[in-house]
């Protein structure tokens, strides 16, 4: 960026000393560039090599790079060139995009920043000005996988619902859209993509009770161009929006009449992957899961409730919809479906003829290959362990176990709603052929929640997640648990339907996978490593402590010869807020970087000077056995998510055994009752909780403080 501002600025210092400044050689002089000047052809031909232009590094979201200067050969000399302070302690799971030599990132709460690729120095950042009380209605962290660039702008989806266009050069606001009904609880944690002027974004919240869609707005106005519901509405009725034919054609029929879906949105919110097929000049989109999970609440009908966890496709120009496959039919598990899409050409034609194909790897544990042009299935296989189906039937759909479905009795199924892999990117060789997926085991037990139709909870999924808890977590018990917790990187045949090879991590949430020519695979871990991996082989070659947990996808580019590669860390996300119980070692807050490595490179990681927490119980156990059942189920349906289960935080949020207000109810009743912290994302419970839920709750957590006061580990 120097470089262009200063031969700018030369230039218009000879302007200013010319004596006639209407002369011929200062009417045809070359205007001044634009920043970012990113337009269809740029992306269409981006390769993902000197430059990182879109989220998966090219449409086809192979996260597949042709630079090979960081071979088997030269990782061993890898080493970090810089890094810079995302200045939160909250999940990091950007990508960062590099373009013109900037890069652009975002972090929590959806702060933009745009940095110097090739030393880190600080550009400009943008902050959204987010009310902080939003947080509650982000399921899983307030987090932010990356942005756009077109045209000289960047676009960020807000964590609020807001879609914002930013002048690539100063960071100062173009335009500001809401893009949902703010008065519900949707949030955007997904990056935007852009295709033929128009920018593309979805939503989340439908853990909370929210009807999905993907809008498409026009990239100069931020005018709406067009939206496709995933959902119908209630009524059945047209929305007046390019879904109707849609649901006419194929989806009202999936839906009962009655049920909560009617009430509450029915979910299907397109949180992640979005996709241009060029070839077929089709949008390809994941949907998510249906609200509440819970498919005998929302629709007893026990209808497939299209386009729930559906990959869909419409027109790129148009928004009309053109085909669709559902992974997960009456979805009940939060087995979404808005996991990586790849888009690939491999030999599946008639005679081994090459056929252009999508591939996914969603939550419910199989892999799928369909035909990019009209979405026909045509091979899946489980890439994990499950117990919810007994396999595929020939077109796709699977074949359910009566345990699954049955919500009556608890069944201990795997992949639990964590699922066997969630947002962080997978990743395609092409010439190896080769997916390389971030997957992973946490299951879970499933069973309805009786609770559902008589007192509400801030999350809408019709489960009780109360059931089978103990009263108190041990030591004891989190060793029993512990080593139902797996994380693997597997290499994937797409061809043959089975794993290349794997390599076994030490837990489950792993980061987002980069391929590159040089014969590496690059994936991190949320307990601080990143490493690098022999695409062929699955030999680990290098690793590097980054000192914080690394989930998010890397990228790389070149800069004057040298090639970079980089990755944004941060302590954070779904799995750390549900399951920080899991890590073998104990986890302090952590500030989260941009941390960006290249051959020679000799900088070091510091690591932040943070308080420590003390680990002891604020004040003595009190309330009897039933006082301290009810808590646990009140503490499961509402805190469990943002909290932890059992009561076990890490680091993210306040680790409520150890918080300062357990050890006086009238604070604690303030906090929880009136909302005195919503400006921290801690807002009243009341429209949910009474006064004696809340104090069980306070009783449920003494008890776990008391029980885990001592252990080393959490």
């Amino acid at each position: 960026m120097r470089a262009w501002l200063a031969t700018t600025f030369t230039f218009g210092l000879l302007l200013s000393g010319c004596a006639d400044p209407s002369s011929k050689e200062i009417a045809e002089a070359p205007p001044a560039p634009i920043f970012a000047a990113v337009d269809d052809t740029r992306l269409l031909t981006a390769s993902g090599g000197e430059e990182w232009l879109t989220y998966g590094g090219t449409y086809d979201e192979q996260r597949h790079s042709t630079l090979d200067q960081i071979n088997r050969e030269t990782v061993s000399d890898l080493g970090v060139a810089w890094t810079y302070d995302l200045a939160t302690n909250r999940g990091v799971e950007s990508t960062p995009i590099v373009v013109d030599g900037v890069m652009y990132v975002t972090s929590a709460w959806s702060v933009v920043y745009a940095l110097d690729a090739r030393t880190g120095e600080e550009l400009w950042v943008h902050e959204p000005d987010v009310d902080r009380a939003v947080g509650v209605k982000a399921c899983c962290d307030v987090v932010n996988r990356g942005v756009a660039v077109y045209d000289g702008k960047v676009f960020v989806g807000v964590i609020d619902g807001r879609l914002q266009a930013l002048d690539a050069l100063t960071g100062q606001l173009i335009w500001d859209v809401v893009t949902v009904d703010q008065s519900k609880p949707y949030t955007i944690t997904g990056a935007p993509r852009v295709v033929k002027n128009k920018v593309l974004i979805g939503n989340g919240g439908a853990e909370l009770g929210v009807r999905g869609y993907i809008s498409a707005y026009d990239v100069d106005t931020g005018d709406k161009v067009w939206r496709f519901y995933t959902v119908p509405n209630p009524n059945k009725q047209p929305d007046n929006e390019v879904s109707d034919a849609a649901f006419e054609q194929v989806g009202n029929v999936t839906w009962g009449d009655t049920g909560a879906w009617t009430t509450d949105g029915g979910g299907g919110t397109v949180w992640d992957s979005i996709v241009y097929d060029e070839v077929n000049d089709r949008i390809i989109f994941g949907v998510g899961n249906g609200s509440p999970w819970n498919w005998v609440r929302r629709d007893p009908s026990g209808l497939d409730n299209l386009f729930l966890s559906s990959i869909v496709a419409v027109d790129a120009e148009t928004g009309d919809y053109a085909w669709h496959f559902q992974t997960t039919p009456g979805d009940t598990w939060d087995y979404t479906a808005t996991q990586t899409i790849i888009l690939a050409d491999l030999p599946l034609g008639e005679g081994d003829a090459s056929r252009r194909v999508a591939m996914q790897a969603p939550k419910n544990g199989f892999f799928y290959v369909i035909d990019a042009a009209t979405g026909e299935f045509l091979q899946g296989a489980p890439f994990v362990p499950q117990n919810w189906t007994t396999g595929l039937t020939e077109d796709g759909r699977p074949i359910f176990t009566a345990e699954s479905r049955d919500l009556s009795t608890p069944f201990f199924q795997t992949p639990g709603p964590l699922g066997a892999h969630n947002w962080h990117p997978m990743a395609y060789n092409p010439d190896l052929k080769l997916a390389y997926i971030p997957a992973q085991e946490i299951p879970a037990g499933y069973v309805a929640d009786p609770l559902a139709e008589t007192q509400p909870a801030k999350w809408n999924t019709g489960m009780n997640f109360a059931d089978g808890t103990p009263p108190e977590f041990t030591p004891e018990i989190r060793s029993m648990l512990r080593p139902l917790l797996k994380g693997r990187l597997i290499a994937w045949d797409p061809i043959k339907m089975e794993p290349r090879w794997v390599y076994e991590h030490n837990n489950a949430w792993n980061g987002g996978v980069l391929s590159t020519a040089g014969g590496l695979v690059f994936q991190g871990q949320l307990e601080g490593d990143f490493s690098a991996f022999d695409a062929a082989t699955g030999e680990k070659l290098w690793s590097q402590d980054v000192r914080s947990g690394a989930a998010s996808g890397p990228g790389t580019y070149m800069i004057d010869g040298e090639q970079y590669v980089t990755i944004t860390t941060g302590w954070g996300s779904a799995y750390a807020l549900s399951a920080g119980f899991g890590y073998d070692k104990a986890v302090s807050p952590t500030v989260g970087k941009v941390v960006t490595f290249k051959l020679g490179g000799d900088e070091i990681i510091a690591r932040p000077d943070l308080p420590q927490i003390e680990m002891t119980p604020k004040a003595d156990r009190f309330g009897d056995d039933a006082m301290l059942a009810e808590g646990l189920v009140h503490y499961a349906r509402n805190c469990a998510v943002c909290h932890g289960p059992f009561t076990q935080s890490s680091g993210v949020l306040p680790d409520l055994r150890w918080s300062e207000i357990t050890g006086d109810a009238e604070i604690w009743n303030d906090v929880v009752h009136d909302g005195s912290l919503a400006g921290n994302g801690m807002v009243s419970f009341s429209d949910v909780l009474s006064a004696a839920d809340i104090e069980a709750i306070r009783a449920y957590v003494l008890a776990q403080a008391h029980a885990g006061a001592g252990s080393t580990t959490n």
